[in-house]
């Protein structure tokens, strides 16, 4: 053996000696030996500890020895025998040991593990309102009566963080003689409390504002006595018309509506029965594209699309009588945040209701609007196009090759072929330098790409405009606010979002969002808020 440890009594205390190169049978009294396991003693290859015949001690003072030669504290040793686990005050000479017969001793060097101060609890066991506190959920918005339409639109609204600047910097106070001025400051407040709040929020003093600023919003259910429910998208009007008008600075020729949340539009219109006769081109302004809904849409390009190009009759001047025109829009002016709205309400006669169109229109969560653009617009948006391309075959390559590598992990697979082939690609992908055309390097809160993606919805549940319920759904954005839910049975998904239900907030994935594209009778997509990509 390449060493033993020799153990010899004096004054009822341990000493020992370490002797090199001894044989088993130098062992003399020393018959009961301690090992980690059995079959080490048979090895010969490690240190073996041995227990003097006739030992009176107790088994608190022969830990306290092990210590010294193991470096494992007596209160992290347990030692085993035939018959179970040695207590502390146990006199070891009364345990009738035989000669060769083997101890166990289990322990660790190093301090063990703490147990938590509280349990180990798992998503899949807690309430949703548990799941809230530890995710570090958004507060929500308390339904006072038919409100949950403005509840859902003021949450995707709060998700643009350049309203939330504008707001902030609006000193007007309250009670001022134009209600709209008071509306926009019960706003910002509003805001604030959201963010500073755990719980939800009752939004009494913006509803006050609100209806006393747009009288519409106040009207009453002649039956019930209470308040009607409100269209939705009426409200996002609205307000963005409200905002528009109050947030104008002295000497800004733009508010952070027109700047971050409005484009331009150029309408052409061409009378196909008199060909000689000069195209009519006119430009506006707008604030949101609409989805025109049929029998052929079952895509948001295809609707907006309908919505771009269409027939109209009217009086041709060449002709002296009204003819068929066919208008053309396109876009000139991308805004940052684009507004795109379902048109699913029409006016039913026969029963005076706003009848809803329940079909099924998806849409994507990233959306390329390129082909309702002008062809001056392209050419300016094309270097920085190309560019947000690269990096996003970049970012698809690199979760493609940790998605690669994680499957690897969890087979045991050591065929990394897969991962090989792609690891030289990315690393000598680099994204090319490219100039940002001066007029949209120019044009704060403009898209230069126009391309998009989703951050929030409003949804409607019900069969008219007016009635049923809204909610808001709305992107969490990475490393904003708690951690991402993980654990076993949570769904993979690349973004989560928040799913608010007045003041009943929860989480929900990317194929959740992608459900609300109609069909059925749950909750539709009415409103949709996308954001230009960061390049």
């Amino acid at each position: 053996m390449t060493g033993v440890t020799r153990f010899g009594q004096l004054r009822n205390d341990w000493v020992y000696d370490k002797t090199e190169h001894l044989d088993p049978s130098q062992f003399g009294n020393f018959t009961h030996l301690l090992t980690s396991h059995p079959k080490l003693y048979d090895s010969y290859g490690f240190e073996t500890i041995a227990i003097q015949t006739g030992y009176a001690g107790v088994n608190i003072d022969f830990k306290a020895q092990l210590y010294s030669l193991t470096g494992v504290a007596p209160e992290r040793q347990k030692i085993l025998v035939k018959g179970g686990q040695l207590k502390d005050d146990t006199v070891i000479s009364t345990l009738g040991l035989k000669e060769n017969q083997t101890l166990m001793m289990i322990g660790t060097v190093g301090e063990l593990p703490k147990a938590p101060v509280q349990p180990v609890r798992f998503v899949e066991d807690m309430s949703e309102g548990e799941v809230a506190q530890a995710l570090s959920i958004p507060a929500g918005l308390n339904n006072l009566g038919n409100t949950c339409y403005m509840n859902a639109t003021l949450q995707c609204l709060k998700a643009i963080p350049e309203l939330k600047v504008a707001l902030d910097q609006y000193n007007a106070g309250m009670g001022q003689l134009d209600p709209r001025k008071s509306l926009v400051t019960s706003m910002k407040g509003l805001f604030n409390q959201l963010n500073e709040s755990g719980e939800g929020v009752p939004p009494f003093v913006f509803l006050q504002f609100l209806r006393q600023a747009n009288p519409r919003f106040a009207e009453q259910d002649p039956q019930s006595g209470g308040f009607r429910q409100q269209d939705a998208e009426e409200f996002w009007n609205e307000m963005l018309t409200t905002l528009d008008q109050i947030l104008k600075k002295d000497g800004d020729d733009a508010t952070v509506i027109e700047k971050y949340m409005s484009g331009r539009m150029t309408t052409t219109w061409k009378c196909e029965e008199a060909p000689e006769e000069q195209p009519t081109v006119r430009h506006e302004v707008f604030r949101k594209l609409d989805c025109h809904i049929d029998k052929s849409v079952n895509y948001l390009s295809q609707g907006i699309k309908k919505g771009l190009e269409e027939t109209i009759e009217k009086h041709s001047e060449s002709l002296g009588r009204n003819a068929d025109y066919q208008s053309t829009s396109r876009i000139e002016r991308l805004p940052e945040y684009l507004t795109v709205t379902f048109n699913r309400f029409f006016w039913k006669a026969s029963e005076s209701i706003d009848a809803k169109i329940v079909k099924s229109v998806k849409f994507p969560l990233d959306f390329d609007v390129s082909e309702f653009c002008t062809p001056e617009l392209l050419e300016k948006m094309r270097p920085a196009r190309q560019h947000l391309r690269e990096i996003e075959d970049k970012q698809a390559l690199e979760r493609k090759l940790a998605k690669n590598k994680q499957s690897v992990g969890n087979s045991g697979s050591t065929d990394n072929k897969d991962i090989e082939m792609a690891e030289p690609a990315d690393a000598s992908s680099s994204s090319a330098p490219f100039e940002l055309h001066p007029d949209l390097k120019a044009d704060v809160g403009c898209n230069p790409t126009g391309v998009y993606e989703l951050i929030g919805i409003v949804t409607h549940i019900g069969r008219t405009a007016n009635s049923g319920h809204y909610m808001a759904w709305v992107r969490k954005e990475r490393g904003v606010g708690g951690p991402d839910p993980a654990g076993k049975g949570i769904p993979e998904t690349q973004h989560w979002w928040y799913k608010f239900d007045d003041d009943n907030v929860s989480m929900v994935t990317d194929e959740d969002i992608l459900k609300l594209c109609g069909g059925g009778d749950w909750h539709t997509a009415y409103v949709a808020l996308y954001r230009a990509k960061k390049l």
